[in-house]
C-alpha cells in the first residue's frame, strides 16, 4: 500500500471508540485520514495519534446530523486531501432506558444522528464518487440491526434503518453497474466509551452484552471490509449467533431476552450523578478509544478470522478430510490383511 497514493478515507464518529481505532488501523497504511465527530477534544487527540502512526490528518468539528455541514466537510476533505476513496460511517448516539421513559425529542435526536447521519454522509460521498464511478462506502452496523433488543429501541430502530438504506441503495448502484462498493459490518458487543456517556435513565450503568470485544477488533473488520467486495461482514462470533439465531428462531430469543436482556445491560453499580451525556452536546473530554471494560474484553476474534480467510479455512476443511478419508482406507486395508 506505501508504493501507492495513499488512500483518503473518511471516519464519522472517528474522537473515539471505534472510530478512533479505525482510525489507527488505517494510519498504519500511510492513509489520509479525515477525522469527523462533534467533540473536538477528542478529535484532536486522535488526530495526534494517527500522525504519530504514520498517517494524515484532518480533523474536522462537525455534526453528522446537519446534512449542509456533512457535504461542507466533504468538499474540504477533497480540496485538502484529495479525491475519497473510502468513505465510513460510524457516528452515533443512544438511549438506554425503556421506550415509555423516552421522549419524543431524545428519539428524533438519536435517529438524527446514527440513522440520519449515515444517509448524509452516504449522500456526501456518493456525490462525489458517482462522477468518477469508483469508491467504497463503510456502514458500521450491528447484530442489532437485525435482533433488536430492550432498553435500546432508538439505537435498534436506527440499525435497522441504515441496513434498510444500504440494501436498497446497493440495488440502486448494481443497476447503473456502479462500481461503487457499498457494505456493512455487523458488530458484536465492544468495550467503548459509548457506556460511559450515552444517555442513561436506568438505575444502574449500562454495560455492553458479555461477551465483549476490545475496539481493535473491529477496526480489523472494517478496514478488511473497506478492501474487500464482501456484501456484509460479521465481526465476533455472537453476532452470528444473534442474527442467525433470530431468523431461526424469532420467539426464542424474545423470551431469552426478556430474562436476560434487562440485567445482561447494566452492571451492578447506580449510575453516578455526574456522569456525562452527549445525546445532544458533545462532552468537552477526551475519552480514548477502550471504555472501561479493558479487564473482561477480547483481543482477538477466531470468528473474523475464519471469515476473513475462507479460502484457508476450506482447505483445511479439504486436508482434514483427506486425511481421515486416507485413514479410514487403511483401517480397512490392515483388517482386510488379518
Amino acid at each position: 500500500m506505501h508504493n501507492r497514493k495513499p488512500e483518503v478515507v473518511v471516519i464519522t464518529g472517528a474522537s473515539a471508540g471505534v472510530g478512533r481505532a479505525t482510525a489507527h488501523r488505517f494510519a498504519r497504511d500511510g492513509a489520509h485520514i479525515a477525522l469527523l465527530a462533534r467533540g473536538s477534544d477528542g478529535l484532536e487527540v486522535a488526530a495526534e495519534e494517527v500522525r504519530k502512526l504514520g498517517g494524515k490528518a484532518l480533523p474536522i468539528p462537525v455534526d453528522v446530523s446537519d446534512a449542509d455541514a456533512v457535504e461542507a466537510a466533504a468538499e474540504r476533505i477533497e480540496q485538502e486531501l484529495g479525491p475519497i476513496d473510502i468513505w465510513i460511517n460510524d457516528a452515533m448516539a443512544t438511549i438506554f432506558a425503556p421506550v415509555h421513559e423516552i421522549s419524543a425529542a431524545e428519539f428524533r435526536r438519536a435517529t438524527e444522528v446514527t440513522y440520519l447521519g449515515t444517509v448524509h454522509g452516504t449522500m456526501a460521498a456518493l456525490k462525489r464518487m458517482r462522477a468518477r464511478n469508483r469508491g467504497t462506502i463503510v456502514q458500521v452496523g450491528s447484530a442489532l440491526a437485525y435482533r433488536a433488543i430492550p432498553l435500546q429501541a432508538p439505537y435498534c430502530g436506527a440499525k435497522f434503518a441504515i441496513r434498510g438504506f444500504t440494501d436498497a441503495l446497493r440495488v440502486e448502484l448494481m443497476h447503473a453497474k456502479s462500481a461503487i462498493h457499498v457494505t456493512m459490518v455487523q458488530l458484536s458487543a465492544f468495550n467503548t466509551p459509548q457506556f460511559q456517556w450515552g444517555r442513561t435513565k436506568l438505575p444502574r450503568r449500562p454495560q455492553p452484552v458479555p461477551p465483549i470485544f476490545q475496539p481493535e477488533v473491529a477496526a480489523k473488520g472494517i478496514h478488511w471490509a473497506a478492501h474487500h467486495r464482501r456484501r456484509e461482514l460479521y465481526v465476533g462470533f455472537p453476532a452470528v449467533k444473534a442474527i442467525i439465531g433470530n431468523k431461526l428462531f424469532p420467539r426464542l430469543a424474545d423470551r431469552d431476552l426478556v430474562k436476560l436482556g434487562y440485567d445482561g445491560q447494566m452492571g451492578k453499580q447506580p449510575v453516578p450523578d455526574d456522569r456525562p451525556d452527549n445525546l445532544f452536546e458533545p462532552v468537552i473530554a477526551d475519552y480514548g478509544t477502550h471504555g472501561r471494560f479493558d479487564a473482561c474484553s477480547k483481543a482477538h476474534s477466531l470468528q473474523l478470522w475464519a471469515t476473513t480467510h475462507r479460502g484457508l479455512v476450506a482447505a483445511g476443511v479439504l486436508a482434514a478430510g483427506g486425511l481421515l478419508w486416507a485413514g479410514s482406507r487403511g483401517l480397512r486395508t490392515a483388517s482386510r490383511r488379518f
